[in-house]
């Protein structure tokens, strides 16, 4: 069965990688608690969400993102991803410069 994007379990081959990663994220971000980064509350000050993909399939549908937080509110990541998007639509195709 094809999934829509983010709506599985992180894929086999990312869920080592992405949780070694969420895990020094949280303890450069969040020192003072060492917890694993499903604990939610307000004992975290800075949340963050970690989007891994393959680059160049996902606007075709060919390919899945994998999703992962320090346990952040739903509702929340809803909000910021929607300003995310309405940012990113609103500003022209910028390239990069050195």
């Amino acid at each position: 069965m094809k999934h829509q994007l983010g709506d599985a379990p992180i894929q086999q081959k990312y869920r080592e990688q992405m949780n070694a990663i969420a895990h020094a994220l949280d303890d450069v971000l969040n020192p003072e608690l060492h917890a694993p980064p499903g604990t939610t509350g307000a004992a975290r000050e800075t949340g963050f969400v970690l989007l891994v993909y393959p680059i160049g399939n996902l606007a075709n549908g060919d390919a899945r993102c994998n999703y992962i937080s320090n346990g952040a509110d739903r509702k929340d990541v809803v909000a910021l991803m929607k300003e995310m998007i309405a940012r990113f639509e609103g500003q022209p195709e910028m390239a990069g410069r050195v």
